[in-house]
């Protein structure tokens, strides 16, 4: 470690360097696009509004200064929490040494042991916290565009999507919503009943999400700018004058988010918005993008609660405490609902406040693999509630890059198509057949496992495990699983491996040691070992664990469409122990922090004449279905008998591809069949 004078600013650069052994691997640091393992990279932290951003193009986005190391089968963690522009060098200059350094402030870092790589991920939850468990609603399917507009192009797009019976939740609101870009405002225009269309949106199924950036417009007829000019909000240069940059609106002023009593001030901003019933807001430009200038000088003064500094200081954290404020203040307006936000740009300890995605990516094959890549790096740095621009939001994707991209969106934690204003308009439908349907089936999927990433998300919340996982979080130990990018679990229970080149009928996938379960024809696969899978266009490899309980719902337009009068359980048959969550509550409201809600556990235990099911409760939601469906796949012998809670159970049938289905009591807690 050493300190060393910053000629140029004042003060030290802090840097720290370690040793790097020769095969110790690096995973980590948000948003960076290249290789899952960083491994001879040398990267840097300062948010970064990178259009169509390319393979090893850094920075971007998000500054997410924690890193993982795996050597020799043992995984420690390093968070460099440091707001000033920082550095990552993973033997790079030196495959003997790694290090990190920053431009100013303190030489501040966490060191945490594993010796898992989810040891690592857990402790680090505990220092920067986990997602607040969302809507349920906003884990469906969502449409966005730059931009839909006016009211009828809106309503067309959510004609569409009932009409051709493929279910979506979301409809955003892009810029061109506003009277000239001003944010908390309306183009009468275009929305000349913008409460009655949310109204009506909502009546069909649909929460109307719009977007709000930092750029104030200077205009001293516009309510907003004048408030925060008067209470003095905005952020100041050096020479105490305002600071002014061009962005959509115009000539702009930025609050300076750092400054709690401003963002007392933004939260209470959206209550329009609320009243009129939006549902959830999206920050974007909050690196803090400025056009020309591409971010503000670094003279510009904040407030940093209580600490005064520079932007230098404040730069990396400006966008997270944008939608800090962004969120605080919708959960106070909106009482006792959950609120939904997304953000562009973000630091270690975002997901408190936000959903983040990649960014603006790029209609291409090579950027599909790159947002696999993103959002599983992204889940290991803390945040798990992360998706890419379905389709790309730049260039122009055919048919089949749409549909890949569907497939893989399905089994991310946030599933949003979006697109720039320039290119043909991509819906689910845009492409015609087969595509249509391939891309119903998928959604319909994504609802069909809503139950699932539901639970999935609650054990990220309540425990601090991420929602998708490296095969290297599988298995460390093993030096060929370090380079491997392609596959990912969803939770524990469910492996997916995304089809990431046009044309291919087949690829290889990874399967981790223990038997899977192909998801599509049932088959049992012993694993440890890559194996070729066919994937023609309407298929896309995915493989459950033995033992897994997978929950299931009817498929829906929209959540909460209609009761929930049984949820589906699929049990797959394991010869060794196994045990799966289901979390339900209301779905909407923070009931779920008085202990109002319901973890059930299942405890799978099969031999070669015998499965036992066991299930035990916690918590204070009663659910309103009343039974299970079962579907318990892969059963070694032919039933003849079924006890549950110590009765028998004769109405039950065996099918001739060995599924038995029984429908059982949603409270039971043990079930022999033999």
């Amino acid at each position: 470690m050493h300190w060393e004078e910053n000629v140029k600013f004042g003060g030290y650069y802090v840097f720290c360097t370690k040793t790097c052994h020769a095969e110790e691997s690096f995973f980590g640091l948000g948003d960076k696009p290249t290789e899952l393992n960083l491994r001879g990279k040398r990267l840097k932290n300062w948010n970064t509004d990178a259009y169509s951003f390319a393979w090893n193009q850094d920075p971007l986005y998000r500054s997410i200064p924690f890193y993982i190391s795996v050597n020799e089968g043992i995984a420690h963690g390093i968070f460099f929490d440091n707001t000033f522009k920082a550095h990552f060098d993973f033997g790079a200059e030196d495959p003997t040494k790694t290090s990190f350094w920053a431009d100013g402030g303190e030489l501040q870092y966490y060191y945490i042991h594993g010796p898992h790589m989810m040891d690592v991920v857990k402790s680090y939850h505990i220092l920067t916290g986990t997602h607040p468990m969302p809507p349920l609603w906003a884990l469906g399917y969502h449409q966005c565009r730059w931009s839909y507009y006016p009211e009828a192009k809106v309503k067309k797009i959510t004609n569409g999507f009932r009409e051709n019976k493929i279910p979506c939740d979301g409809i955003y609101l892009d810029i061109d919503y506003m009277d000239g870009y001003r944010c908390f405002t309306w183009n009468r225009k275009y929305f000349s009943d913008p409460k009655r269309m949310i109204k009506e949106l909502a009546a069909d199924g649909f929460k109307t999400v719009v977007i709000i950036d930092p750029g104030i417009r200077v205009d001293d007829n516009y309510a907003v700018f004048k408030e925060g000019k008067e209470k003095r909000h905005f952020c100041r240069r050096s020479d105490d004058y305002f600071m002014e940059g061009h962005v959509w609106p115009g000539r702009c002023q930025f609050p300076d988010f750092t400054n709690p009593e401003v963002r007392e001030w933004w939260g209470g901003l959206f209550d329009e918005l609320v009243q009129m019933g939006v549902a959830g807001v999206w920050n974007d430009m909050n690196e803090p993008a400025v056009f020309g200038a591409g971010t503000f000088p670094d003279d510009v003064r904040h407030q940093y609660d209580g600490y005064r500094g520079s932007h230098r200081k404040a730069h990396n954290v400006y966008g997270m405490q944008m939608v800090r404020a962004t969120y605080d203040g919708l959960r106070k307006l909106m009482k006792n609902k959950r609120p939904f936000t997304i953000t562009r740009a973000g630091y270690s300890g975002v997901q408190r406040f936000s959903s983040v995605w990649t960014g603006d990516n790029v209609a291409s094959w090579e950027h599909l693999k790159l947002g696999n890549i993103q959002c599983q790096r992204l889940s290991v740095s803390g945040i798990s509630f992360c998706g890419t621009d379905i389709g790309g939001f730049s260039g122009e994707p055919d048919g089949e890059l749409f549909t890949r991209w569907i497939q893989m969106g399905t089994f991310s934690p946030f599933m949003r198509a979006h697109s720039a204003g320039d290119t043909k308009e991509r819906e689910p439908w845009s492409f015609g057949e087969p595509f249509t349907s391939i891309n119903r089936k998928f959604i319909e999927l994504r609802y069909r496992l809503l139950p699932y990433l539901y639970s999935i998300f609650w054990e990220h919340h309540r425990y601090g495990f991420p929602i998708l996982r490296p095969v290297v979080m599988q298995e460390q130990e093993e030096i060929t699983n370090h380079f491997r990018q392609d596959e990912f679990t969803y939770g524990d229970k469910i492996l997916i491996c995304p089809v990431l080149e046009p044309g291919a009928t087949s690829r290889k996938v990874y399967l981790p040691k223990g038997k899977w379960y192909d998801f599509w024809s049932n088959l049992v696969i012993e694993g440890g070992k890559e194996i070729d899978v066919q994937t023609p266009l309407e298929t896309m490899p995915i493989f459950i664990k033995a033992g897994s309980v997978i929950p299931e719902y009817p498929v829906m337009q929209y959540v909460g469409e209609k009761e929930i009068e049984e949820v589906k359980l699929n049990v797959y048959f394991s010869d060794y122990e196994v045990n799966s969550f289901l979390f339900e509550d209301y779905g909407e409201t923070f009931a779920y922090e008085q202990d109002i809600y319901l973890e059930k556990k299942f405890v799978v235990n099969g031999s070669r004449a015998k499965l036992t099911i066991q299930q035990s409760m916690e918590g204070l939601y009663t659910p309103r279905y009343e039974n299970y469906e079962f579907n318990i796949i892969g059963l070694p012998f032919k039933p003849t008998r079924i006890i549950a809670d110590n009765k028998e159970f004769k109405d039950f049938t065996f099918d001739k591809d060995k599924i038995l289905k029984l429908k059982l009591r949603k409270n039971f807690t043990q079930i022999v069949i033999d």
